[in-house]
């Protein structure tokens, strides 16, 4: 396809003469491309200079422009080091020129232009340092490097920052670089002449670039945006910029690393460096205060440029000015700063891609960020224009009449018209972005008649949270809105002390009171929770980040099951290669799940049935993508697992797949090290100390307090030896224990017993075993007469915590579970929940029907009073001390019209289901009479 089939505007002439002159001195031209040389030189001086210049160059490259490119780079490849100079500046020329009448004709996207802009000046970049950096090599200044050194600069690298970083520069754009050289390339000794070696390289390469001379200049080169650029040199180690973003970073330079990217040089090394930011970068948690952040700079920008006020066309900045370039880009990147550590997906360079990506996940509404895109191309190219007449690095609109005819001759259009829609677009603009960064102040609301405990308010100051200036200032704004809530609940002053007692827990405020700032629905949720569950209000103060997953995307969604669990956290594991971040990122992506099936549950989206089943399909996810990075970890060291490896047989609560908020996790960690001896790695270990040391190395991981918390505590006293063996059994002495040994409560336990992770096959092995013991026949009276004896032993040695205990005592949760065992036992079924045990003591004649429908009646209330228990309290409910939110949540879960009658409910259901516990337990002969 040729230049002039792709013509799909054309630029007309402000001085007519002119433009004939230009068209004249390339006589080869006819047609639209004539027409284009003639409209493009009589508006721009700049670009009828080059015209006349490139005379005899241009009617072969408006032939296949694409071809010219390519072979005008090949050309430049070649060209000596010592010719570099000008032969970049005169490469440069013939971009300029092409990408200009590409971009006024409309034969190339806006994309195209600003992609070969930067395209060419990376080439421009990278062969400059090559110069200077051979220099330095030839001369043997640079420690231990030769010329084969030279294409990755020794070394060094430059990284691409802004409209460069995101392939968008402007037409007459300076280059924004930041020189980097990676100090572990060489030896300590040689560290400082390496240093100055890469600083002279530096300033010569800068000069190569930026110096006008004769023949023009390449880019004007901006080394600025290195940390702290007053003190440091133009070139800086790797490991000292590192040390700076860490400790000093601001948030204005997180922005900037948005764009970022390897230039020329060492592209691997500045690979590795932008690596090591992601932290800095890219925060776990929704970043929030960056919106205050951001704001402030444009406020800082405005005023030192001047650029305050209503809009006004003549003189007004396309880049900076209200409604212009710079407001589109802030407002791209700050949503892209708050969500992108969460979201890797957000993570784009580019401004119009950037805000598709923002829209495809719910950061920016569709209609927003169609028409931020459509203005945003609509200023570049006005931007262009402006560029264009002198090759001028400004961004300001032209004042005179002059001015403007250019401009609108540059772009085809008249004069009125374009003024029309420029200040269109301008106010659009600032109408759509404004509203994010500083939204109208609202006065004030009072906060109804309700006179507060000035007490409680006042000592708020006092709390860690409000340590800093800015969290006292966010707060102040928040607080008449959060007040007026309060005073709307059933229970004002209950719900005062529920949220003093979150703020005192909270380590700081800033974030969080950002949040809720750009976020007022969660005060809603924070309000609902702090006044019914003081519980989940205490787990919030300690993780109040678990906030970021209600915005996120999805928390209201149907629950996603297991498997998905599992997928998405691997995933989010793979991503750290640290094993302490992988742990931690584990915590605090199980605590926002935890925190979501708690708001369902509150809420009432889900009953206690449901909340069970997904606290324990979180743990089965955490154990299942938790399992491979640890047995990683310890393989490391010690060598992969010896034999055919081990699985997790989860038992209790955890293999019934019924947890509540509070839940431990009962485990059995087996093995088979199938006659290996001893594993093969750096320090290998005998098999049994082996898997015994790698089950303490996953305890760790599940229990151990990190930054994030912990996960779980494990109880692993279920395992054949107790507390008194080696923590990991293996298959054989699991196996024989269990055919010769085990005791009647072992084998209760095993029909709960569930297998959750490790090796396949294993796990297969071992269910097949479960289900095998469970079928061998059993004495009937011994079982009933064990289960007994249990029953005694624990009423012995535990009390119920009064009334309200859900769990322990005759005819509650415990109880009723015993019972269903020894039905699943006595029938040797291999299934696990409460009401499939109890069904299968009818199915052998054992139970009664009728009193097994009340049983799981009785067991369903228990579990509703516990689950709530666990949620409101952490404890044994106490109806006096929930609050007025709490009682309502219970009274909800369980149907019952009153505490009172609730209560009366539940004890004369236990009641019951103690007796017909106690008669079945009693009598077995119907179990012996069908076996007869």
């Amino acid at each position: 396809m040729t230049f002039a089939s792709q013509i799909t505007r054309l630029p007309h002439a402000y001085d007519a003469d002119l433009g004939a002159e230009a068209c004249a001195a390339v006589p080869g031209l006819s047609g639209d491309l004539a027409k284009l040389i003639t409209g493009t030189a009589g508006s721009s001086p700049y670009l009828k200079g080059l015209i006349h210049k490139e005379a005899d160059w241009l009617p072969e490259a408006l032939t296949d422009a694409d071809a010219a490119l390519a072979q005008l780079i090949a050309i430049l490849k070649e060209s000596a080091p010592d010719q570099r100079p000008t032969a970049l500046r005169a490469g440069k020329r013939k971009v300029a020129l092409l990408t200009a009448l590409a971009d006024l004709s409309g034969a190339w996207s806006l994309e195209k232009v600003t992609g070969t802009l930067t395209e060419f000046a990376d080439l421009a970049s990278q062969l400059a340092m090559e110069a200077t950096i051979g220099a330095e090599i030839r001369r043997g200044k640079l420690p231990g490097a030769t010329e084969d050194d030279i294409p990755t600069a020794g070394g060094m690298v430059t990284l691409a920052m802004g409209k460069m970083g995101a392939h968008e520069l402007n037409y007459s754009s300076d280059i924004d670089l930041i020189c980097l050289f990676d100090e572990t390339r060489f030896d300590p000794d040689d560290y400082h002449d390496a240093r100055a070696s890469f600083i002279r390289a530096t300033r010569k390469m800068a000069a190569m670039l930026n110096d006008l001379t004769g023949e023009g200049y390449v880019f004007r080169t901006d080394l600025r945006l290195r940390p702290d650029p007053a003190v440091t040199p133009v070139c800086i180690a790797m490991e000292t910029a590192e040390r700076y973003y860490e400790s000093l970073g601001r948030t204005w330079e997180r922005a900037a690393y948005i764009k970022a990217r390897p230039s020329a040089g060492d592209l691997d090394a500045g690979a590795r460096f932008l690596k090591t930011l992601t932290p800095f970068v890219w925060r776990r948690h929704l970043d929030f205060a960056a919106i205050q952040d951001a704001h402030d700079m444009r406020l800082r920008i405005r005023e030192h440029k001047g650029l305050g006020g209503e809009i006004t066309l003549d003189g007004h900045d396309m880049k900076l000015g209200r409604g212009g370039i710079r407001e589109i880009e802030f407002f791209t990147q700050t949503r892209q700063l708050i969500a992108g550590g969460r979201d890797p997906y957000l993570r784009d360079r580019h401004t119009v891609p950037g805000l598709r990506k923002l829209a495809s996940k719910g950061w920016v509404p569709d209609e927003v960020a169609e028409g931020l895109s459509d203005h945003y191309r609509f200023h570049r190219e006005v931007e262009h224009r402006v560029q264009m007449v002198a090759d001028a690095q400004t961004h300001r609109l032209p004042k005179g009449s002059e001015g403007w005819g250019r401009i609108a001759g540059l772009m085809g259009r008249d004069i009125d018209d374009l003024q029309a829609e420029l200040r269109a677009r301008l106010t659009e603009v600032h109408d759509m972005t404004e509203g994010f960064f500083a939204p109208d102040a609202c006065a004030p609301e009072a906060v109804s008649d309700h006179s507060f405990d000035p007490d409680v308010l006042g000592r708020w100051q006092t709390y860690p949270a409000f340590r800093s200036a800015r969290a006292t200032e966010i707060w102040g704004r928040l607080r008449p809105e959060i007040l007026r809530r309060l005073a709307q609940s059933p229970r004002p002053d209950e719900a005062l002390l529920a949220l003093d007692g979150f703020l005192r827990g909270l380590p700081a405020g800033v974030q969080l009171f950002s949040l809720f700032e750009a976020n007022p629905q969660l005060i809603d949720l924070l309000i609902d929770i702090v006044g019914t569950a003081p519980a989940l209000a205490q787990h919030l103060s300690r993780n109040s980040g678990v906030f970021d997953a209600v915005i996120g995307g999805g928390f209201f969604a149907p629950w996603p099951g297991k498997a998905a669990l599992s997928e998405e956290l691997a995933e989010r594991l793979a991503q750290e290669s640290d094993y302490e971040t992988q742990l931690d990122t584990t915590r605090r992506w199980a605590k926002e799940w935890q925190f979501r099936i708690g708001v369902h549950h509150l809420r009432g989206l889900i009953g206690a049935e449901e909340a069970g089943q997904h606290y324990a399909d979180l743990a089965d996810a955490v154990l299942a993508a938790l399992w491979q990075p640890v047995a990683d970890q310890f393989a490391a060291k010690h060598g992969p697992m010896p034999g055919r490896g081990a699985m997790v047989l989860g038992m209790g609560s955890l293999g019934a797949r019924r947890l509540n908020a509070t839940s431990d996790l009962d485990l059995i960690v087996i093995y088979d090290a199938d006659g290996v001896e001893a594993s093969e790695g750096r320090r290998p270990l005998a098999a049994r100390p082996y898997y015994a040391r790698f089950t303490q190395a996953l305890v760790t991981a599940l229990s151990a307090p990190m930054a994030q918390g912990r996960l779980y505590e494990v109880d692993m006293r279920l395992r054949p030896s107790g507390t008194q063996g080696p923590v990991a059994t293996s298959l054989a002495s699991f196996q024989n224990y269990q055919q010769n040994e085990a005791w009647t409560w072992e084998h209760l336990a095993l029909t709960r017993a569930r297998p959750v992770t490790g090796t396949p096959e294993l796990m297969a092995e071992v269910e097949a075993f479960r289900q095998e013991v469970l079928s061998a026949p059993k004495v009937p009276e011994t079982v009933a007469q064990d289960v007994a004896d249990m029953r005694a032993r624990i009423a012995a040695a535990k009390a119920p915590d009064g009334p309200w205990d859900a769990k322990i005592g005759a005819g509650r949760l415990q109880d009723i579970e015993l019972l269903s065992q020894a039905g699943a036992l006595l029938a040797g079924s291999p299934r696990r929940a409460v009401t499939q045990g109890l069904q299968a003591g009818v199915a052998i004649g054992w139970l009664n029907g009728d009193i097994v429908t009340e049983l799981a009646s009785t067991y369903r209330l228990c579990w509703q009073v516990q689950l709530a228990s666990k949620l409101l309290s952490g404890q044994t409910i106490d109806p006096d001390q929930i609050g007025e939110g709490g009682r309502a949540f219970l009274l909800r879960e369980t149907g019952a019209a009153d505490i009172e009658a609730l209560q009366t409910r539940l004890n004369e259901a236990c009641a019951r289901a103690a007796a017909a516990i106690t008669a079945a337990l009693a009598d077995t002969s119907e179990i012996a009479k069908r076996e007869a």
